[in-house]
């Protein structure tokens, strides 16, 4: 079996481009978003559409893995430019936005699982992945405690999602961020 071949640099701006609208689209607009609309904003027409992602539940996915994958592929970027518990915490509130396009999603993700899909498959193994990977820089530099598990810190992040969810409390996600930071750096 041959790999498949890699896209033209225009085909690939165009898959891209469609990801991001949709993302967005169902996000703001639920599930049953018009196809063609979605193209149209992108730019390229619904054949192109539909040559990348032959359903509608393809594209959701697509455009969920997008933003999982957007979120995990920061890390390398954030430990190259900041302290590694600074590029922790601010990978925290790129973690928010991903909730919050997720959670804009969530009626079309679900209409995915519905149709036999499972978007989720590799999320948390890449999001432990990505916490992983930020707790051990940000331990080899004593910045945090090394006694704290990726699945505790992505469980934490979760509790201060749903803890803040109604959003009636402006800057509250922040400072549970922050709490959260402060309890990695505690020692005994």
């Amino acid at each position: 079996m041959t790999a498949p071949r890699p896209l033209r640099a225009d085909a690939q701006r165009n898959r891209d481009r469609l990801l991001e609208v949709a993302a967005q689209a169902f996000a703001h607009d639920g599930p049953q978003v018009s196809l063609d609309a979605i193209a149209k904003q992108a730019g390229v027409g619904i054949g192109t559409l539909y040559r990348h992602f032959p359903t509608r539940e393809a594209l959701i996915e697509a455009a969920y893995r997008q933003e999982l994958d957007r979120l995990c592929d920061a890390v390398p970027g954030l430990l190259a430019e900041l302290p590694p518990d600074r590029a922790l915490r601010t990978w925290m509130d790129l973690f928010f936005e991903y909730l919050s396009t997720k959670r804009g999603m969530a009626d079309a993700l679900r209409a995915v699982i519905a149709s036999g899909g499972d978007p989720y498959a590799h999320s948390r193994e890449r999001l432990v992945g990505a916490i992983t990977a930020l707790l051990a820089a940000a331990v080899a530099t004593g910045a945090v405690r090394d006694d704290v598990a990726a699945d505790d810190v992505l469980i934490g992040l979760g509790g201060v999602s749903l803890a803040t969810a109604d959003q009636s409390r402006p800057g509250q996600a922040g400072r549970l961020l922050d709490l959260l930071m402060d309890g990695l750096r505690y020692r005994r």
